[in-house]
C-alpha cells in the first residue's frame, strides 16, 4: 500500500495547446507501482484554460472545486463543477476554460498506455 498528500507531489505547469494558469501533480503513476491507471490533479486558475486537444487515452474526471466550460470542436459543451463526473473518449478533441472565481480542481484518471 502507499499514501501520500498531494501537497507531497510535485506542481508542474501545464503548457500544452496554449493552456494558461494551469497545473497538473502526477499523482499515482507507473513510479508508484501502477499498472493500468494514472491519477492527476488539475488546477486551472480563474481565467486560465486548457486549450483544445486529444491524445489516445480516456480520460475519468471528478470535479473537486470550482466550475469551467468543458467542450470540444463538434460544438458540445457544458458547464462542470463540484461533484461532476465527465467522460472524454480516447482521441475526442477536448478543453477546459475556467470562467468562474473560484480555482478549477479536478482529479483525471487515464489508462497507463503501453510503451513499445
Amino acid at each position: 500500500m502507499l499514501k501520500k498528500n498531494y501537497s507531497d507531489v510535485a506542481e508542474e505547469k501545464v503548457t500544452t495547446a496554449g493552456s494558461t494558469k494551469t497545473t497538473i501533480r502526477w499523482l499515482i503513476t507507473e513510479k508508484d507501482g501502477a499498472l493500468r491507471y494514472a491519477m492527476r490533479r488539475f488546477e486551472i486558475k480563474p481565467g486560465g484554460n486548457i486549450g483544445l486537444h486529444n491524445h489516445p487515452e480516456e480520460h475519468e474526471i471528478y470535479v473537486l472545486s470550482g466550475e469551467a466550460r468543458i467542450f470540444n470542436d463538434k460544438g458540445l459543451e457544458t458547464i462542470a463543477g463540484p461533484g461532476d463526473v465527465l467522460f472524454v473518449p480516447p482521441n475526442e478533441k477536448h478543453g477546459y476554460e475556467n470562467q468562474g472565481k473560484e480555482t478549477f480542481t479536478f482529479l483525471c484518471v487515464i489508462p497507463i498506455l503501453n510503451k513499445k
